[in-house]
């Protein structure tokens, strides 16, 4: 049986092309950003080139790109947090999964070997291969150009991130009212726990939240945090009626 075809093959850089979404003014980039070395040293042509190259540039053309994403959608996230979530979307098994859907493994050049140990499905050849046409895209037409590219391969990453940040910022209830506080008064807000309820393995706890003698939030829930969640809560909703 037959196996995939060569990105050299007549129609195959059309389908590459159509595959990652962007038509090349330089095909060769294509090819090599699509080619392995284990192609290369079986074939031996002088003029074929490896991706290895174009995976390093890649990588920090990526970097780049994805940072500067976080950057901007997330600007009141502190360095150490922005850092977990680049190295989440620029992770081997984050690419080799946006190259999957791209179907990036059926249009590689590989050497018997690897086509035999089923190099096509290797998540790190795959991740490689994308940051190769990362850097292709990026040599072809620009910064912009790679930008774009890499939000249509990850958009999936990047929506599921944005809704776990917003999620996660929207629940945090206490950072936002205690960073209200801390601007509006300079001082921070108790949490005082005024009644505990249920048996040990089922309790209920209920907060007040108070600030500067006034108790401004009630919450009530299964564990201490979350009642103090709910205090804050509604502290929040008060201070956003007054306001």
């Amino acid at each position: 049986m037959a196996g995939p075809r060569p990105p050299t093959a007549p129609g195959q850089h059309d389908d590459a092309q159509r595959a990652i979404g962007y038509v090349f003014r330089q095909p060769a980039l294509l090819a090599q950003a699509l080619t392995h070395k284990s192609h290369v040293n079986e074939v031996k042509e002088t003029r074929t080139q490896d991706n290895e190259r174009l995976e390093f540039l890649g990588d920090a053309v990526l970097a780049l790109i994805v940072s500067q994403f976080l950057a901007d959608r997330f600007p009141e996230s502190t360095e150490g947090h922005l850092s977990k979530l680049k190295a989440r979307l620029v992770s081997e098994s984050t690419l080799a999964a946006a190259a999957r859907r791209l179907n990036l493994g059926s249009l590689l050049r590989l050497g018997r070997g690897e086509e035999l140990t089923m190099g096509r499905e290797k998540p790190s050849l795959l991740a490689d291969a994308l940051e190769a046409v990362i850097a292709a895209i990026y040599l072809d037409g620009g910064l912009e150009e790679a930008r774009a590219f890499t939000a249509r391969a990850l958009r999936p990453e990047l929506q599921e991130l944005e809704e776990a940040e917003g999620a996660a910022a929207i629940q945090d209830y206490k950072t936002r009212f205690q960073e209200w506080c801390q601007k509006r008064f300079d001082t921070l807000p108790q949490y005082v726990t005024v009644r505990e309820s249920g048996p040990d393995h089922r309790k209920t706890f209920e907060v007040q939240l108070v600030l500067r003698g006034e108790v401004l939030g009630v919450g009530v829930g299964q564990t201490k945090k979350e009642a103090e969640q709910m205090a804050a809560k509604q502290a929040l909703e008060l201070a956003a009626h007054k306001t």
